[in-house]
């Protein structure tokens, strides 16, 4: 791709895109003076569908593929004990590139749209999902790990049989964090084309209208709530252990 495509894909998001309503288009706000406008929120609210289900894909796709590079990386890491250094490190230097600049760098790549954002917001994942899953794995007593063994379990089977079920609960506490703050990320991929609840936010003029704002923040906090409570259920029963040892 060359500078003057990329130079149009920065374009995109200049000139109209931020340029600000006039009283015309908010009455309520023009009027009144508040800064949220229920009226317009009750009869506008259609428009947040769509957006809503782009943000949840791009959240979705990019965690389930940023869960599964980790989940590999994690278990070769564990395998093979040099690795876990060099492997921190690198998604750790991934993890702290800005995300405009991560964007537009991937965009002769990967082209503008869907794809540059899903490539991102996965590679931000991989640093959390990672270093939690070494943790809980690491956590796993030696001893419990030597009863399977003396039990006749191979390696492998002691990964999948007792290592992995006793390391859920910090590869949720992971996943938590990585959804959350890939739920957050994701607002910024309006600015390569991918869509998502930012264009409800920084597109047409929406910055200096407070109502479309507090609304597409609204359903980005309610999004994150609802995936960190599903997460912890899902967490109670794939450790049913816990539970019963609470009580």
């Amino acid at each position: 791709m060359s500078s003057v495509t990329l130079l149009a894909a920065a374009g995109e998001v200049g000139g109209d895109f931020f340029k600000e309503r006039t009283s015309d288009t908010l009455p309520c706000q023009a009027q009144t003076g508040h800064p949220f406008c229920w009226d317009w929120a009750t009869e506008n609210i259609d428009r947040f569908r769509s957006p809503t289900v782009e943000h949840l894909e791009l959240v979705v796709i990019s965690v389930v593929i940023g869960f599964a590079v980790a989940f590999a990386l994690a278990v070769l890491a564990h395998r093979r004990n040099w690795l876990r250094t060099p492997l921190l490190a690198a998604t750790g230097i991934l993890y702290t590139i800005p995300s405009i600049a991560f964007f537009f760098l991937l965009l002769p790549v990967t082209g503008i749209g869907k794809d540059t954002a899903i490539v991102a917001l996965a590679v931000y994942t991989l640093q959390i999902i990672y270093r939690n899953m070494m943790l809980g794995l690491d956590n796993v007593p030696s001893s419990t790990k030597e009863a399977a063994r003396g039990m006749g379990y191979t390696d492998r089977q002691i990964l999948w049989k007792v290592e992995l079920p006793l390391a859920v609960p910090e590869i949720v506490a992971g996943l938590r964090v990585a959804i959350v703050s890939t739920i957050a990320i994701a607002t910024l991929a309006v600015f390569i084309g991918g869509g998502g609840l930012g264009t409800q936010i920084y597109g047409g003029g929406n910055l200096t209208f407070p109502t479309s704002v507090f609304i597409a923040l609204a359903i980005v906090l309610l999004m994150a709530m609802v995936f960190h409570v599903g997460l912890l259920l899902a967490q109670r029963f794939l450790t049913p252990w816990q539970k019963a040892r609470s009580i």
